[in-house]
């Protein structure tokens, strides 16, 4: 870390999304909600998944890793943003930003890797039913779930590190309403080309290359489903590909705008817009769209309300 830029700036003040009281409101009230939703959601999942053996497959144990993941990420930045929307001072120091970017990349990339997995995941027991426990058995689960998490954290701290070193010439303005990579690096006064040029490489590790791998696995998947006999089959199988089919365009498209672009073509307000998206929106909707309306997950669901409402029943 640079320390002429602990000398030089010792906190940033977040511009945020509105500067009108009236708008901040009204952005207060329905992102509180919205991260309300994030957390029931994603925390009925786990406990859902944790509580009914019939959920205990490695397809809802993958589900239960990308619930968590959503729970943190959207918890480096929610409340953080609600704070400031009611605030006159926005402000946030040196330390808690370069904490806030650190963390909601690591977790950015850890999903990416997940999803990737997860596409994987659904390859092997669409293509290779008989085979399906064999390969991806408990403890390939928690090798591949433990790696996933391990490799998000340690990939993302040469970006880190390379963005903490720029010289930001005492400016403090961050026109977001979080501390961001490419927000960060528009305040540098220096040439940053090899910081971009490792940003863009990192983003064809994480982005481009699980992409990539996910159509690819899709396509074969979409093959070996047309081969299905039974219409009934094929419409649960599609059912299930094109859910995480929306998750994955909804994610990869967002961190793709936001991070695979020079800073001449970024737009703070569009950014901002897209970082809501993929930081608030996604993590909200993964729940609905992935599992809540699974038929094994309502079943699952019920049972559970049944037994809190009536237990002796």
């Amino acid at each position: 870390m640079s320390w002429k830029n602990e000398t030089a700036v010792v906190e940033f003040v977040l511009l945020g999304l509105s500067s009108e009281p009236t708008t901040r409101t009204i952005l207060f009230v329905a992102f509180l909600l919205i991260y309300v939703m994030i957390l029931v959601g994603n925390f009925l999942i786990i406990t859902l998944t944790l509580t009914d053996n019939n959920l205990q497959t490695p397809m809802y144990f993958f589900l239960t890793n990308l619930s968590l993941m959503d729970i943190c990420v959207s918890s480096t930045s929610v409340p953080r943003m609600l704070k400031d929307l009611l605030s006159a001072k926005r402000t946030i120091s040196y330390i808690e930003c370069a904490a806030q970017m650190y963390i909601s990349l690591s977790l950015g990339e850890c999903e990416c890797i997940l999803l990737a997995i997860m596409a994987y995941d659904r390859y092997i027991a669409i293509c290779y039913p008989l085979h399906y426990t064999i390969i991806i058995n408990r403890s390939v689960c928690i090798k591949i779930a433990v790696g996933t998490w391990v490799c998000g954290f340690l990939l993302s701290i040469c970006h880190i590190v390379l963005t903490l070193n720029i010289n930001l010439c005492g400016r403090n303005e961050i026109n977001h309403f979080l501390c961001e990579v490419p927000e960060f690096l528009s305040l540098g006064c220096q040439n940053i080309m090899i910081v971009e040029s490792v940003i863009f490489i990192v983003g064809v590790l994480i982005l481009i290359i699980p992409v990539t791998f996910i159509c690819v696995s899709y396509m074969r998947i979409i093959v070996s489903i047309l081969k299905i006999s039974s219409l009934t089959g094929q419409n649960k199988a599609f059912s299930t590909c094109g859910s995480h089919m929306m998750v994955v365009a909804m994610f990869y498209g967002s961190a793709m705008a936001v991070y695979m672009k020079s800073r001449s073509t970024s737009s703070p307000d569009t950014d901002k817009i897209i970082t809501v998206f993929y930081f608030i929106i996604t993590p909200m909707l993964n729940p609905l769209i992935y599992t809540l309306r699974n038929k094994e997950v309502k079943t699952a669901l019920t049972k559970l309300l049944k037994n809190k409402m009536f237990p002796k029943l």
